[in-house]
């Protein structure tokens, strides 16, 4: 590996069988624990590779006489090209070459590098190429890319998550999310909507469903989505620019700018990378009582900075931050009775959402094993303002011209997660991570009101703030039995603490309170599998269990009565069977899953009569699902993409507070959805390649909440994208237009929860898009 002039260089144990170069790559990146791209580049076949040797040593070995080469950026990154490319790989420039099946993929999510064909449990990867072909630049760019991976559609960092058909609702409150959102290795939310953190610069995206407790301390209940950044790159300068426009029918522009740049600073040591970008999403829906078009524009502005330093050839350390500023001048729903992209409020519904991180992780490997240790601090603070006048009118016995609610919260999180794990060539492996959580969060709520007699009178104004510690030790152990069988057993034990104050003034007859109350939580969530794996494939069997702690409610114009003072916590039983095969060579991969989800004590984000929020258990649920992933190279440059989910995920029993849910499904989440994508790249004269992307979409019909009452029928589209891309080596350009049937469906997402039973509200998707993007790498 890379390291100081003089230092010894780490050796492994390695026992690779003859067999295609490009699988032997990959697992000397498996066995080395090293990222490893381009394996597809290096055709041919490998002798056996057998013995303790260096990676360098390794990579010699199995590319004697390929016409590839390699080359080691830095200790845990290695590429792999052709031997006749004399440039190094550019960022953000898509591969010339045919992409290589699923199963040549690394992934980390996993705690251990492991191809993506051999691990257990339904992952998914989108790399970067791929996201570069989809020009996927945020969150809602990456549900049509995979089997159940569905969002909200409130809009830009506002939105909740949700994998497997597992919803706890459309609102997003007091409840840890069911999904953890990770960049790299921090997670950058508790129970706030998801940041919608911008994709520039971003490796690959790592999709794990189901609980995540035995790998990720936080204990995710239904599944990790995890942005792996591009990290520096020792000894080379390398950059992109890219420019892009957009035009919206009957909304205004879009724009988008971004660029990125690594350079060296100590030869084979230090290299810093940093990425910043501006984008502005047009508006599209107008507002006829305040007389203004295209009111729901979004810009967004941030950009991130890595350095990473190696130590020695076995310990490396790396020094990142993450900045971003988004700000939504007004909500993107609509009012379906006044026609087209259209709605009547009294004043406009902001949105500001800045998310700032910062990370230190420190990297070791050697015979003994692997130890990663990840510092992170995040700082989140968003804020929204949504029209109240419909619900103070409902509530108030004297005339409301116009009623405020002002939201505000302030979350601060440190994180320390450390894992160290053996080596991956023992037959018995294990890994055993430490995980701690402190966190803070200031939230207030304000709710006026604008009358003849007082322009501004005091409803509501509640200042709370919640303290988190959460202590947790996860790991798990892996035995091979023999005959390809892999049996493993794991867990995350745990202990968390919340500390709850708030301080509620609201005038007659309104209550006025103060509330400072305190629990703490415990329990063990274990996770056992049993696989075997053989040449062409996987097949695996696993349980595993998510838990999630409870907490209080203090607000309402009233004091919340006994019965809805505190929320339990909810508790996720997961069984699966699933396989992974490949076929034609590596041109056919194909990953399966059939599962069964057993959920206790739901917890849900709700809305009393008055707007304002609180957390309930709504009954335990019951989920069967199958999803599919496919990829088919059929041809030199003709790609197939495809991805399904097909589930039933409904209430089994139902909490007599939500005796109106009975026989309900879960909200918003389809029965059926399901992706895909056609991808056909032509090398033309003079160094020029054409790339055509056809993709379609599928989300088939939900219901917002649990209540059929006030929970009309959404979803049931068909959208897609269309694009074409003309490349050199250096230059790319890109037209593509989204939305070309310009459907106008009602999307998941519900609006302004002050008029929401009382007005019909739509969330149509963005209106037919045409889009230019111009990228230079050098």
């Amino acid at each position: 590996m890379v390291g100081p002039a003089g230092a010894a260089p780490a050796r492994f144990s390695f026992n690779i069988p003859a067999k295609p170069r490009s699988e032997a790559l990959i697992d000397i990146g498996v066995q080395a624990r090293v990222t490893l791209g381009g394996a597809s580049s290096c055709p041919g076949r490998s002798e056996a590779v057998v013995g303790t040797l260096t990676l360098r040593q390794a990579l010699k070995a199995v590319t004697a006489g390929a016409p590839c080469r390699f080359e080691i950026l830095d200790n845990d990154t290695v590429s792999i090209r052709s031997a006749t490319r004399a440039k190094p790989p550019i960022i953000a420039q898509p591969p010339t070459a045919l992409a290589p099946a699923l199963d040549s993929v690394i992934v980390t999510a996993t705690k251990r590098p492991t191809r993506l064909g051999d691990a257990a449990g339904a992952v998914s990867v989108i790399r970067a190429e791929r996201l570069h072909d989809n020009s996927a630049i945020d969150t809602t760019s990456i549900s049509q890319q995979t089997a159940g991976f569905i969002t909200t559609n409130l809009g830009a960092a506002r939105n909740k998550i949700m994998l497997r058909g597992l919803s706890d609702g459309t609102f997003t409150g007091r409840t840890q999310q069911t999904v953890g959102t990770y960049l790299d290795n921090i997670p950058l939310t508790y129970n706030a909507p998801d940041p919608d953190l911008r994709l520039i610069d971003v490796d690959r995206v790592e999709i794990l469903r189901g609980p995540q407790g035995a790998l990720y301390g936080g204990g995710s209940l239904s599944g990790v989505y995890r942005i792996v950044s591009g990290k520096p790159v020792l000894n080379a300068w390398l950059g992109s620019v890219q420019v892009g426009v957009a035009a919206t029918e009957s909304g205004s522009p879009s724009s988008r700018l971004e660029a990125v740049l690594n350079m060296p600073l100590a030869a084979d040591r230090a290299a810093v990378r940093l990425a910043g970008y501006s984008d502005v999403d047009g508006g599209y829906v107008d507002d006829v009582n305040l007389r203004l078009a295209n009111v729901d524009r979004t810009t967004r502005a941030g950009g991130r900075a890595a350095l990473s330093v190696t130590i020695d050839p076995n310990w490396s350390i790396l020094v990142s931050g993450a900045r971003q500023d988004l700000h939504a001048t007004d909500s993107q729903y609509t009012i379906p009775g006044l026609g087209g992209q259209k709605r009547a409020n009294q004043v406009r519904e902001t949105h500001d959402n800045i998310l700032q991180e910062g990370a230190v992780t420190i990297t070791g490997a050697g015979e003994w094993g692997r130890f990663v240790s990840s510092t992170g601090y995040v700082r989140h603070r968003f804020a929204s303002r949504f029209d109240a006048t419909a619900a103070l009118n409902g509530v108030s016995s004297a005339s409301i011209d116009v009623g405020l609610f002002d939201e505000a919260s302030r979350a601060r999180l440190l994180v320390e997660d450390a894992v160290l794990s053996s080596p991956d060539t023992d037959r018995f492996r294990w890994l055993v991570g430490l995980y701690g959580l402190g966190s803070l969060e200031d939230s207030d709520g304000e709710l006026r009101a604008r009358t003849y007699y007082d322009p501004s009178r005091l409803i509501y104004l509640e200042a709370r703030r919640d303290r988190r510690r959460e202590l947790a030790v996860y790991g798990e152990t892996a035995y091979d039995l023999g005959g390809g069988w892999t049996a493993s057993l794991g867990g995350r034990a745990f202990r968390s603490q919340v500390h709850t104050i708030s301080r509620v003034e609201a005038p007659a007859p309104g209550q006025s309170r103060d509330m400072d109350r305190r629990a703490h939580f415990t329990g063990v969530s274990p996770k056992i599998s049993l696989q075997r794996t053989w040449s062409g494939g996987l097949f695996y069997l696993l349980t595993s269990q998510g838990y999630r702690s409870g907490g209080f409610n203090s607000g309402g114009l009233a004091a919340p009565s006994a019965r809805r003072a505190a929320f339990k916590p909810d508790h996720l039983r997961n069984y699966e069977i699933g396989g992974s095969a490949r076929q034609w060579d590596g041109r056919i991969a194909l990953r399966t899953a059939l599962f069964h989800d057993v959920w206790t004590d739901i917890q849900t984000d709700q809305y009393l009569s008055s707007g304002l929020s609180y957390t309930a258990n709504v009954g335990d649920g019951r989920n069967t699902g199958l999803e599919i992933e496919a990829t088919v190279l059929a041809a030199p440059g003709l790609t197939f993409d495809a991805n399904a989910l097909f589930n039933r995920p409904r209430l089994s029993k139902v909490d007599p507070n939500f005796a109106s849910a009975a026989q309900s499904e879960l909200p918003g989440v389809p029965d059926v959805s399901a992706g895909a994508m056609m991808r056909y790249e032509r090398n033309l004269a003079a160094n020029r390649r054409l790339v055509l992307i056809t993709e379609l979409e599928y989300v088939g019909q939900s219901r917002l909440t649990f209540d059929r009452r006030f929970s009309p029928s959404m979803g049931g589209y068909v959208t897609g994208r269309l694009s074409a891309e003309l490349a050199t080596r250096d230059w790319s350009g890109t037209l593509a237009v989204t939305n070309p049937a310009n459907a106008s469906s009602d999307t998941f997402a519900y609006g302004n929860p002050f008029s929401f039973g009382q007005v019909r509200q739509v969330t149509p998707l963005r209106p037919r898009t045409w889009s230019l993007v111009i990228s230079r790498a050098f």
